[in-house]
């Protein structure tokens, strides 16, 4: 089988390797489709928070697949089953497993991270990571089922009345997936800042009342205008957004900091103004028990994600594409296999 190999900082390779076979309680699925996170991208370029990857590695944690074979002691599964993955492996036995936190496992490990994941024509997985998907439901949109997990955990930090306003900063595709979820909840209005005005017109599509660039006067002098917001999302993890999500708060607001800054990021807060505004600060990691969350609103046609796609890819160009990524203007990237 063809594998994208992960040897080191910029070092991403295609292989021929010999097609796993599953273990105890694992099966072996042919990867449909794997998403390309922006995880991937730290990992390639050896950025911080990246320590964790072992070369070498097959990168890739959004992914889902057809079942091929299943292993001994695995129930429910077949072979043909359409599956998409959950790529989070928690030890179970840590405090944080026990008490209901095993997303914060202290032995966590994840395909595509610590283990092989989705960037190869085959993976195995544990059988307790699979989820069935239905026919209505897309490969394609079957690997974005994961980061809507994440999304879906990072709403459950915040409580979203009707009516609340909300700011999400970060147009992108996890700012894409806050819009849709905001405006299920009933949010209103919620407005998006997001620079690149190519994507304004999909931002609308999926039900902003405003879109607004943060390049275009100065963000303080619109902040006063609006008079601050109830909710405040900031899916980008820049130190000026995350200031910036503070600045946009009115008093008694809830601030959620879901975008990935890097572990030596540090940003200006007066506490003075958490007391002052008795602000609510939240942060949010991965996504425990909601991969079943985000499968029923795809298929329900509530979440849309295919129309964030903006690029495809054929694995073999893969390596390219991770180098080139950052000028590709990409709001989400696929690997689709035939």
């Amino acid at each position: 089988m063809k594998a994208a190999v992960f040897l080191g900082k910029h070092q991403l390779e295609i292989q021929n390797q010999e097609v796993p076979v599953p273990g105890i309680g694992e099966i072996l699925i042919k990867v449909k489709a794997c998403g390309i996170c922006g995880t991937d991208q730290h990992i390639f370029h050896g950025q911080p928070g990246s320590a964790e990857v072992v070369p070498p590695t097959i990168l890739g944690h959004e992914f889902s697949g057809e079942v091929v074979s299943v292993g001994e002691k695995v129930k429910g599964l077949q072979q043909g089953d359409r599956v998409s993955i959950d790529p989070n492996i928690y030890c179970g036995i840590c405090s944080y497993c026990r008490n209901g936190k095993k997303h914060l496992c202290e032995n966590l490990e994840a395909l595509g991270v610590t283990r092989n994941g989705g960037m190869a024509e085959y993976c195995v997985v544990p059988a307790a990571n699979c989820y069935k998907v239905p026919n209505s439901i897309s490969f394609e949109e079957a690997s974005l089922i994961e980061p809507l997990g994440c999304v879906i955990h990072g709403i459950e930090q915040i409580k979203i009345q009707p009516g609340s306003s909300v700011l999400v900063i970060g147009g992108g595709f996890i700012g894409q997936l806050m819009l849709q979820m905001t405006k299920m909840y009933g949010a209103n209005p919620v407005v998006i800042s997001e620079p690149d005005e190519t994507k304004h017109s999909l931002l609308y599509d999926y039900g902003a009342d405003q879109v607004v660039s943060p390049l275009s006067g100065t963000f303080d002098d619109w902040v006063s205008q609006t008079g601050g917001f109830d909710i405040v999302i900031e899916c980008v993890g820049r130190k000026e957004t995350m200031e910036q999500a503070v600045k946009a708060s009115q008093k008694g607001a809830q601030i959620l900091f879901f975008g990935v800054a890097a572990p030596d990021t540090k940003i200006s807060i007066s506490p003075f103004e958490v007391f002052a505004k008795e602000l609510k600060i939240s942060g949010s990691f991965i996504n425990p028990d909601t991969h079943e969350k985000a499968i029923s609103l795809i298929a329900q046609g509530k979440i849309r994600v295919n129309r964030s796609i903006s690029h495809t890819f054929q694995l073999d160009e893969i390596p390219d594409a991770m180098v080139n990524y950052p000028r590709m203007h990409v709001t989400k990237g696929v690997i689709v296999y035939e």
